[in-house]
C-alpha cells in the first residue's frame, strides 16, 4: 500500500497447527548528504588572533620575497575590471585615448595559507591619468583616502593593504601590459616603507583592460617591490625567469624590471556565491553576455581614429576625382558625341556640354540639351578637357 506502509507476512502453520505473523518495517530513508565544506568561506572571516600573530611576526620584513601568492575574490576582480573599462570609455569619449584609473584594495595576510595575501574588496579612487603615470597627489584625493581608511577601520577587520591601477595600452598578442613603471615602483616603495613595518604588507596590482576584454579573461598582475637594501639575483626577471635578452625583458617588464617581483594571482569564491552563479548559469546564458566584447573595444574601434578618418577622406576624394575625369563615349549620332561619367561604379549618361540627360535614340534626332545646373554645381569651365561634372544625385 505504499513505500511507508507496514508489510505483514503470514507464515505457514507449524506441526502443532499454530501460525505466526512476522511484521517487516521499511528501511529508514537515507539522510541527505551534507555539502562539502568550502575552504574559501573561511577566507571571508578573519581570525583576529591568528592575524594579530602574523602582523606581530612580520615575516615579510626579513624575507624580501616572502609573499608568493595573491588570493583575489570575484567581487574585487569584477570591480577592478569594471573601473578600468570605465576609464577606457571616458578617455575615448573625451580625449581620444583610454585613461588610467586607480583604486585601493581591502584585505590582509592569509592566516590559513602560508605566504599569501587575500584581497576581498576594492574601492575606486577619483584619479585618472595617461600612459604610465597615475598619481594620487591631489589634495581632494588624499582627503578621500583618509576618510576611506578611517571608515574601513571602524567597519571592517581588514585594512587597506594595496592599490591597483590600469595600463590601457594597445593589445599585444605576445604578452599583457601588467608591469610597474618607474612612477609605479616609486609609489609602491613609498607604500611599503610606510605600511610594512606596521604589520600591513602592501601590494600593487596592475590590470590590462583592453587585453582582458579581447582575450575574454582577466589579465591581472600582482607585484611587490624589493627593499632598497636588497640585491636580487643577477639576470632574474620579475617572474623569476632567467633573462637572456635584456631588450625583450625591458619591453615586457619595463626599465625597472630588476627592482620588483611578481606574485601568482589566484581566485576564490564562497559557497554562497558559487550556488548563485550555478543557478544563474542553469537559468540562462548570462555569463556569455557578460563575457562578450564591448562595442568600444572591437578591433575596428581600437584602430587609431586619425588613420580611419584619413582613409575615409582619401577614398571619398579618389572617388570624386575618378567620377570627374572618367568620361566614356557611348554613341555618336548627328547630334554629337554623348558620354557616360563613371562615379562610384555607377554609369550615368549625360551630354558633353554638362548636365545629365536621356541616352540618345539611334536613328532619331538628338535629344534637346538638358537644363543648366544650379550655380553651385555648374562647372566654371564647360569646355575643360576634364569633361562635364557628374550629376548632383544618382540612384542605383
Amino acid at each position: 500500500r505504499g513505500a511507508e506502509s507496514t508489510m505483514v507476512v503470514a507464515t505457514a502453520p507449524d506441526e502443532a497447527g499454530a501460525s505466526e505473523t512476522t511484521t517487516h518495517q521499511p528501511p529508514a530513508p537515507a539522510a541527505a548528504p551534507e555539502p562539502a565544506p568550502n575552504q574559501h568561506d573561511s577566507w571571508y572571516a578573519v581570525d583576529e588572533a591568528q592575524l594579530a600573530e602574523a602582523r606581530s611576526k612580520k615575516e615579510w620584513m626579513r624575507d624580501a620575497t616572502y609573499f608568493k601568492r595573491v588570493l583575489v575574490s570575484p567581487t574585487a576582480c569584477v570591480k577592478m575590471l569594471a573601473h578600468a573599462y570605465a576609464g577606457c570609455e571616458e578617455g575615448l569619449r573625451t580625449g581620444g585615448k583610454p585613461l588610467e584609473v586607480m583604486g585601493m584594495m581591502l584585505g590582509c595576510p592569509s592566516s590559513e595559507v602560508a605566504e599569501a595575501l587575500v584581497v576581498v574588496d576594492v574601492f575606486p579612487l577619483p584619479v585618472t591619468g595617461f600612459e604610465t603615470r597615475v598619481v594620487a597627489d591631489d589634495e581632494n584625493v588624499i582627503n578621500y583616502m583618509i576618510e576611506l581608511s578611517e571608515l574601513v577601520e571602524k567597519t571592517r577587520k581588514e585594512r587597506l593593504m594595496g592599490w591597483y591601477h590600469s595600463h590601457p595600452f594597445d593589445v599585444d598578442e605576445a604578452h599583457n601590459h601588467c608591469f610597474l613603471s618607474a612612477t609605479d615602483l616609486s609609489t609602491q616603495l613609498a607604500w611599503q616603507h610606510a605600511e610594512d613595518p606596521n604589520g600591513n604588507p602592501f601590494l600593487a596590482i596592475v590590470i590590462d583592460p583592453l587585453r582582458s576584454f579581447a582575450k575574454h579573461r582577466a589579465e591581472v598582475g600582482a607585484f611587490r617591490a624589493y627593499p632598497p637594501a636588497f640585491t636580487p639575483p643577477a639576470h632574474q626577471a620579475p617572474d623569476f625567469e632567467t633573462v637572456t635578452d635584456e631588450a625583450k625583458c625591458v619591453e615586457r617588464w619595463g626599465a625597472c624590471w630588476q627592482r620588483y617581483y611578481e606574485l601568482k594571482v589566484e581566485y576564490f569564491m564562497s559557497s554562497t556565491a558559487k550556488t548563485i552563479i550555478d543557478a544563474l548559469n542553469h537559468a540562462g546564458l548570462w555569463a556569455r553576455t557578460l563575457g562578450s566584447l564591448p562595442p568600444a573595444l572591437e578591433p575596428e574601434h581600437r584602430r587609431r581614429l586619425a588613420d580611419r578618418v584619413t582613409a575615409k577622406v582619401a577614398d571619398k576624394l579618389r572617388g570624386c576625382a575618378v567620377g570627374a575625369s572618367a568620361a566614356v563615349p557611348l554613341a555618336t549620332t548627328g547630334g554629337g558625341p554623348h558620354h557616360a561619367a563613371a562615379l562610384g561604379g555607377i554609369i550615368v549618361p549625360h551630354a558633353a556640354g554638362g548636365g545629365g540627360g536621356a541616352p540618345p535614340q539611334v536613328g532619331g534626332p538628338p535629344p534637346p540639351p538638358p537644363p543648366p545646373l544650379p550655380g553651385a554645381l555648374a562647372s566654371p569651365h564647360p569646355s575643360s578637357s576634364m569633361g562635364a561634372p557628374p550629376p548632383a544625385t544618382t540612384t542605383t
